[in-house]
């Protein structure tokens, strides 16, 4: 049995917790900390001043982990392609936030522009195996539709979508990393039973690496991930999406994504629509259930364990294939 993808994870973990005693602090003596804004949970603002930027930490170990274990492929360079670009797009973004003092970093539209030119070398990369490839696998159904040049438009509204989701997920104490384990996992299965095994150890690696990050994200969190981390993870795990050609089984295995966006629009649009009525108590949804009384870890918990099923519906799913 091949254990690389087991020591590969393993790597990701430990250069993740190797960093961290050393990134806190600098980022403490940088006084690069999260601003709670006022019109959240009051009990968050204790977090106040809390080290934000820790997606350094996922991504420096997600980089050195792949280029001790993966065989470069052009799968690969792409994975990382994503994954790093929307983690450098989130890095301007807590810069901005952080440094300059302004609460809403980049603008949607700057944001929007630097995730095209990621899709764009996506789709236009001369070593991307599915280039030409407009098919869409729909699960359930074991059929394919041929989506034409409309593909393209499919892969940016995923890109953009699939980051922003993961980003509004990001709101309490471990909840991403938490969520995005059995995601990953699930997607390294597919990518093993695709034949596609360096793209499994990639999956691996970001699991790795969340594990590592929740060492010191867990409750109470000593360091949020930020923009940095939420959009690098969101990127890593579209382009995992994108390569194993299973782009709508993650509206599946990503549902917890899926419900925290949605929320949001569902919020906005009915506060728009009825001059102020609300449908949550607060959005995105895990703030809903903490205003309702549940316990920061109890939304944790629930939502991991959701997607812990989501994510195996999904593997079952793709087995039907």
């Amino acid at each position: 049995m091949d254990f690389t993808g087991f020591w590969a994870l393993l790597t990701a973990f430990g250069i993740c917790a190797v960093i961290g005693p050393f990134a806190i602090p600098a980022l403490h003596k940088l006084h690069f900390g999260q601003s709670i804004r006022d019109c959240g949970p009051q009990g968050h603002l204790k977090k106040n001043g809390t080290p934000t930027m820790g997606g350094i930490m996922i991504i420096s170990a997600i980089i050195a982990a792949t280029f001790i274990w993966c065989k470069i492929t052009p799968e690969v360079l792409i994975a990382l392609w994503l994954l790093v670009g929307h983690g450098i797009i989130g890095l301007i973004d807590d810069v901005i936030k952080v440094v300059f003092k302004r609460n809403l970093g980049l603008t949607s539209g700057q944001k929007l522009l630097m995730q095209i030119v990621l899709a764009a070398v996506y789709l236009l990369y001369p070593g991307n195996i599915n280039a030409g490839n407009f098919t869409l696998w729909i699960p359930g159904i074991g059929t394919t539709v041929n989506l034409g040049v409309w593909y393209y438009l499919f892969v940016i509204v995923l890109l953009v979508g699939t980051t922003n989701a993961v980003n509004l997920t990001d709101g309490l104490d471990g909840l991403v990393s938490w969520v995005t384990v059995p995601v990953t996992i699930a997607f390294a299965y597919i990518a093993f039973h695709s034949a596609q095994a360096d793209l499994g150890i990639f999956s691996l690696i970001i699991t790795g690496s969340c594990l590592g990050f929740l060492i010191f994200n867990h409750y109470p969190a000593k360091i949020f991930m930020g923009d940095t981390g939420s959009l690098a993870l969101g990127g890593g795990i579209a382009a995992l999406a994108l390569l194993t050609k299973t782009e709508l089984l993650l509206v599946i295995i990503g549902g917890i994504y899926v419900l925290e966006a949605l929320s949001v629009i569902m919020q906005v649009a009915y506060f728009k629509s009825t001059g102020g009525k609300r449908i949550f108590r607060m959005s995105p949804l895990h703030h809903h259930f903490e205003l309702g009384g549940w316990k920061e870890t109890k939304v944790v918990r629930v939502f991991s364990l959701i997607s812990v099923v989501l994510s195996l519906v999904g593997i079952g799913l793709f087995m039907l294939k």
